[in-house]
């Protein structure tokens, strides 16, 4: 680091996103992104004329989008809020609702970013460990009276909570903020957004880089109450008013129009989930249940550093972490059934190669 950087950062542990190397060509199966392109009216969407736009200013308040995602969603334009991918509003979420009165808190095991934030902005926090088996236990959060965030689907395991384990947690913390992360949940969860209109402290969190082929559009969203989307304005308004750019706009508002072509590839990519789980258990792997675009898999006979290692020299990209408690484990997003076959063929390979 320079000797420029100021000394509140000093310690700080960056976010590592998914590694995209350009060494060679791979089966990317490691950033949870979709294997489909998106629908071609988005392309149309993105035309000649719109490009034309570009030396003007999008609108600050996106309320084409808004309206369209109230509509789809059954809630009013007062309820959301639009963010550059939902990484922004996990920022904006820990920026207006956490402080040293407020702490917040996680699961140990979850979206790596969620301490980063926390300690971006000074925050107490606390990490929950999850249960046997990686399971979250909704009881370790009722009640607790701090602001909390949970993945549902969690992320990396793929493990969700029911709709009812979310409301109790969101009841028993009424002064607090309770944010569902719901990045991976249209790959057969089921979404906690009718608790919104009963509950004020609920703030549901989606994004349209997985089920909706956008990852590149960088666009996420908020459903909440109005007083929490006016919360989350103010920050935005006080970093940057035109966070999302006309493009990514326009192909959004043609996404959500076309929600049967994208919900015809989640179930295809629910099948060659399932279709993967049953392979890697002929070979001996333990996989847990997932409702994400990923599973969360190990093999006894190969630890889960050296299958990343060996896979990644044979062309294939999966995630893996470090840490102890999952340091076995392999991330594996879901892909075509094509990429899900040249997989499972290099995974054969390995452990005939380590006997």
């Amino acid at each position: 680091m320079s000797r420029y950087l100021s000394a509140r950062f000093a310690d700080l542990e960056a976010y590592v996103p998914g590694e995209q190397p350009q060494d060679m060509q791979y089966v990317k199966l490691n950033t949870n992104e979709s294997p489909f392109p998106p629908a071609p009216a988005v392309l149309e969407a993105v035309n000649a004329a719109e490009i034309n736009r570009l030396n003007l200013y999008p609108d600050p308040e996106g309320k084409a989008l808004r309206q369209a995602l109230a509509e789809r969603y059954g809630v009013e334009v007062e309820n959301i809020f639009l963010a550059n991918g939902s990484d922004e509003l996990l920022n904006f979420f820990f920026m207006a609702f956490c402080d040293e009165d407020k702490p917040v808190a996680f699961p140990a095991v979850s979206y790596g970013f969620y301490p980063v934030y926390a300690n971006l902005y000074r925050l107490p926090y606390s990490e929950i460990p999850l249960r046997e088996d990686f399971r979250l236990e909704p009881s370790d959060y009722c009640g607790i009276g701090k602001n909390i965030v949970i993945a549902n689907p969690n992320a990396p395991t793929g493990r969700v909570i029911s709709i009812s384990e979310i409301e109790d947690i969101v009841r028993s913390n009424p002064d607090h903020v309770v944010m569902i992360d719901e990045a991976y949940i249209d790959f057969g969860g089921e979404s906690c957004l009718p608790l919104v209109g009963k509950y004020e402290n609920l703030l549901v969190c989606q994004t349209f880089s997985k089920f909706r082929s956008l990852a590149g559009g960088r666009l996420g969203f908020a459903i909440g109450s109005p007083a929490l989307i006016e919360d989350l304005d103010k920050m935005k308004y006080s970093t940057n008013s035109y966070n999302i750019n006309r493009l990514t706009m326009a192909a959004a508002i043609a996404t959500i129009k076309n929600d049967e072509y994208y919900a015809a590839n989640s179930r295809r990519i629910q099948e060659n989930r399932a279709y993967t789980v049953e392979e890697l258990g002929k070979l001996g792997f333990e996989t847990l249940p997932s409702k994400a675009n990923f599973i969360f898999t190990r093999c006894p006979k190969v630890d889960g550093g050296t299958l990343y290692q060996a896979l990644k020299a044979k062309g294939v990209l999966v995630r893996h972490w470090d840490k102890a408690v999952i340091a076995d484990w392999c991330r594996v997003t879901i892909g075509s059934r094509e990429q899900m076959d040249v997989f499972l063929e290099k995974v054969r390979e390995i452990l005939g190669e380590v006997g």
